[in-house]
């Protein structure tokens, strides 16, 4: 059986594979902990396929960039003061009330493309969200962090503008330059290796983000159940109420941006803070995991209706 079979095979399987990964990471510690110094370059890896994967053709007209200019104002702005301001109802911050504003002010994750691909949706317009969010974030981050932790976090809008654009240059240069050699025609006669490629990528992101989250569960099972229920509820709300609000675009970019809305990079923000962070808010960050990986396995069947009514309309 060769790579390439494999690969095509795993990309008609994508959802349920990726999300199977989430337990092989939480059955095989020691593998989760190999995978662990390669969560960095994965993303990175991820980011670089989408922009392989993607066509920009028609990704920045006026329409498209004008609705996610919308989606980046309610993702980078509206739902952080939303959850900011819910947050002041907890009381004074603690662990978790610092885990939950980095979440609701990070920008959408690096691996939203990705997950468009996998479900078979248009990614144009998640990529440019997504790249929107980043573009955003050192102007946003900084301040709503500082106000709404009461000045326990606070971020280097310098170094956090430096570090994202550093990433979205190389990727975007790197995975543009991919396509070119590669060209049209190629790309699109691999597309399903590519949409493999996608499911080992994610696997091997989701394996090494459940390093520690086996032994916190047997330690604390409780704490955990209650932690992934809160990622849950929070990516839940944050899907809901985006994908609402976007209802009248396509039906896919709909999902998509409710996707972005519910699902933050918080490492970008974890980064910018030196990463000195109380041990519940880094347990909270492993539980918000779940529901990135678990989810699109809950939405391939209306991804799969909404691609084929895009199909019979074309």
């Amino acid at each position: 059986m060769s790579p390439g079979f494999l690969l095509a095979w795993l990309g008609r399987r994508s959802a349920p594979a990726v999300a199977v990964s989430v337990f092989i990471g939480l059955a095989l510690p020691p593998f989760a902990a190999l995978a662990k110094p390669l969560v960095v370059p994965t993303i990175l890896a991820l980011l670089v396929l989408a922009f392989v994967r993607t066509s920009m053709a028609g990704a920045f007209t006026a329409r498209r960039a004008g609705i996610a200019l919308l989606a980046c104002g309610w993702v980078m702005l509206a739902l952080p003061l939303m959850m900011g301001l819910a947050t002041r109802l907890l009381g004074e911050p603690n662990a978790i009330v610092l885990a939950l504003i980095m979440q609701a002010s990070a920008p959408p994750i690096m691996s939203a493309p990705a997950f468009a691909a996998l479900l078979g949706l248009d990614a144009r317009l998640v990529l440019v969200t997504m790249l929107g969010g980043m573009a955003l974030t050192p102007l946003t981050a900084p301040g709503l962090v500082f106000h709404f932790s009461g000045g326990a976090l606070a971020l280097d809008p310098l170094a956090l503008a430096l570090r994202l654009a550093a990433v979205v240059g190389g990727t975007m240069g790197a995975g543009l330059l991919i396509r070119r050699l590669m060209g049209l025609k190629r790309v699109e006669a691999v597309s399903a290796h590519l949409d493999g490629l996608n499911v080992v990528l994610l696997g091997l992101l989701a394996v090494g983000l459940m390093d520690g989250v086996t032994y916190a569960f047997l330690d604390q099972p409780g704490f955990m159940a209650g932690l992934v229920a809160l990622a849950f509820l929070v990516s839940l709300l944050g899907f809901g109420a985006t994908a609402l609000l976007f209802r009248a675009v396509d039906p896919g970019d709909a999902m998509m941006l409710g996707f972005c809305g519910g699902h933050r990079n918080m490492a970008v923000v974890i980064a910018a803070t030196g990463a000195v962070l109380p041990h519940e808010t880094w347990l909270y960050v492993a539980a918000a995991q779940f529901p990135i990986y678990l989810l699109p396995v809950v939405m391939l069947p209306l991804a799969r209706r909404v691609s084929a009514a895009g199909r019979r309309k074309a």
